[in-house]
């Protein structure tokens, strides 16, 4: 038995990152880039290494140049809390297990450490495949909470449920996570939306690293917690911006939501340090009349354009500064 699940990089288009704080985002799937896990019966349970969890080097110079890349954690720990939550969830809702073993190994080509979803997106794979070699059938509003859980309990990365949705529903999706819903229902409310009804939108990130998003959110969840009054009102506010973005796409107008990601960033600007390299994609972007703001937490940004001539004006301008733009696949081929 072999089997083969995927699961692709995500761009928050509007809202986030109010999605860790009872907000309201909307997200967009990029097929272009995927995590993919690999299951097969085996004598023994294995998690088989990615280059990203090699502890051997050539050089110190190839050691340095791995941990840019990949940071100092790999992708084992992230299978590994994925199975014990896996199991876990099981044991606690009575649904029997076979008792055969397997192999796990898997790849990814999400680029790191850029805000695209990568680690959520391997433990998404994860549990694909689990769930079909188990034969368990789990409800697809729940799973987004338990690939979090895996993140937040089990290895303690700060994050919100934004990335699990759209990853485990694809398309287009606006979520709506006000607690009343997650503490009743343990998850927020989702509507998939209509992907006709993006008016065009490019994403383009870095090809040098950025820092990871645990230091933006650890340090945006303190102030929260201390109830910092910029930041509670700052939830707030993309909070709106994603209602009003959903409103004008339901409504056949997404060609008017340009200015409402260009505030989501002005806003974060305002009320966070950002890196000069981020910040200077964003105004590269709309130097040439695209709007502009992050997919995540820095290091990728997401935007609209109005025609080829001005994608070709971002590309023009942003490539110089080692910046990979594309127009990002959404729908199934």
């Amino acid at each position: 038995m072999l089997i083969q699940k995927k699961a692709y990089a995500r761009a928050g288009l509007v809202g986030n990152p109010s999605d860790g704080y009872f907000g309201k985002t909307i997200s967009f799937i990029v097929r272009d880039y995927w995590a993919e896990v690999t299951l097969f019966e085996s004598p023994e349970l294995r998690i088989e290494p990615n280059e990203r969890d090699h502890s051997v080097f050539t050089s110190i110079e190839e050691l340095t140049r791995n941990v840019r890349q990949f940071g100092y954690y790999g992708g084992i720990r992230l299978l590994k809390a994925g199975v014990k939550r896996f199991f876990e969830y099981c044991q606690k809702n009575g649904i029997p297990m076979h008792g055969r073993n397997f192999t796990l190994r898997y790849s990814s080509n999400i680029p790191p450490q850029v805000g695209m979803a990568g680690s959520s997106a391997i433990i998404t794979a994860c549990w694909r495949v689990l769930m079909e070699f188990y034969g368990v059938e789990i409800d697809k509003k729940i799973v987004p909470s338990l690939v979090l859980a895996v993140e937040n309990e089990e290895l303690g990365i700060p994050a919100g449920l934004q990335d699990r949705v759209i990853q485990n529903y694809e398309g287009v999706v606006f979520m709506d996570f006000n607690r009343a819903a997650i503490e009743k229902l343990g998850h927020g409310l989702y509507e998939e939306l209509d992907p006709a009804s993006l008016p065009p939108v490019y994403i383009a990130y870095t090809t040098r690293l950025s820092e990871g998003t645990e230091v933006l959110h650890n340090d945006l969840r303190g102030r929260w917690n201390r109830g910092e009054r910029d930041v509670v009102s700052a939830m707030y506010q993309w909070a709106n911006l994603a209602q009003r973005v959903r409103d004008m796409l339901v409504d056949g107008r997404g060609g008017e939501i340009g200015p409402l990601l260009n505030e989501n960033f002005d806003l974060r600007r305002r009320i966070c340090k950002l890196s000069q390299g981020n910040v200077d994609m964003v105004e590269g972007a709309r130097e040439v009349g695209a709007s502009a703001k992050f997919t995540g937490s820095g290091g990728a940004i997401v935007g609209t354009y109005e025609d080829d001539a001005m994608f070709e004006k971002l590309k023009a301008v942003l490539e110089p500064m080692n910046v990979m733009v594309l127009k990002p696949q959404i729908l199934p081929k």
